[in-house]
């Protein structure tokens, strides 16, 4: 189940980043939805509707999940860059998997939110400057985050739920 769970394994923030693991995480964040794409391409309703794993979401709400998620970090990039050290909200993120826009929805909402608010935020990402992301923002769970430690985040992100999808396709024979 762990290995079902964490396909790409575990994540491990950093606290920064070198140049180069920088530039491939935002390379990685780049490249998310066009793989998210990729993976839910041509998968009828009951596929959407299948769980990655025994008690796990449904392809369609992983799908809703990554835009949900991201835009929540897109967010969050931009209070720490604009305030010092913000205090920002989480979210529940099971509860907003269980809302039934997430449950029964088409997923090509979702995949033009991530096209769309992706392009903004590499944007953003690509502008900055090491000092940016030196950055920090304070979660009420974590203590104080980096914003070098988010982009690395982000990128496992979306390999990880990626992954949950093409391992779901690859043991179905999808």
């Amino acid at each position: 189940m762990d290995d079902l769970r964490y396909p790409v394994g575990r994540f491990r923030r950093p606290d920064a980043l070198t140049s180069q693991e920088r530039n491939s995480a935002i390379s990685e964040i780049a490249d998310a939805p066009q793989r998210l794409r990729q993976a839910v391409a041509d998968l009828d309703d009951t596929q959407l509707d299948t769980a990655y794993r025994p008690g796990g979401w449904t392809v369609r709400q992983v799908a809703h999940h990554m835009a949900d998620s991201h835009i929540n970090s897109y967010v969050r990039f931009r209070l720490a860059l604009t305030e010092d050290e913000p205090v920002i909200k989480p979210y529940e993120e099971a509860r907003w998997a269980e809302l039934s826009d997430a449950r029964t929805m088409p997923v090509e909402p979702s995949l033009a939110l991530l096209d769309a608010m992706h392009s903004r935020w590499v944007g953003l990402l690509r502008s900055m400057s090491v000092e940016g992301f030196a950055r920090t923002f304070r979660h009420p769970e974590l203590g104080l985050v980096t914003l070098d430690g988010n982009v690395a985040l982000y990128a496992w992100h979306g390999r990880h739920h990626v992954a949950h999808i093409a391992n779901l396709r690859a043991r179905m024979g999808w």
